[in-house]
């Protein structure tokens, strides 16, 4: 336990941050899992509803700084990809 007053006052605001960064970081993973699942499933219509929400929490949780914009193109990257095989 940090017993400087800087340290525990940087600590609280980490924890803050990683409170509020959690939100982002866990849409995102989510909506990119069912949009995952949607692909593999065949259905053409959600599959481009579900990638549009997943790229869309990407770009937030890139804007707001919890993923790096270049993770986050690279992961959008990825799923436009499977969904343009899924069209073929």
């Amino acid at each position: 336990m940090a017993n400087i007053k800087s340290a525990i006052k940087r600590n609280k605001q980490n924890e803050k941050r990683r409170l509020r960064n959690r939100v982002y970081r866990g849409r995102a993973r989510t909506l990119i899992t069912k949009a995952r699942l949607t692909l593999e499933n065949g259905d053409q219509t959600a599959s481009v509803e579900a990638v549009k929400l997943a790229v869309s929490a990407l770009d937030k949780a890139a804007e707001k700084g919890v993923l790096h914009k270049n993770n986050a193109a690279r992961r959008k990257s990825r799923l436009m990809k499977k969904l343009a095989a899924a069209a073929e």
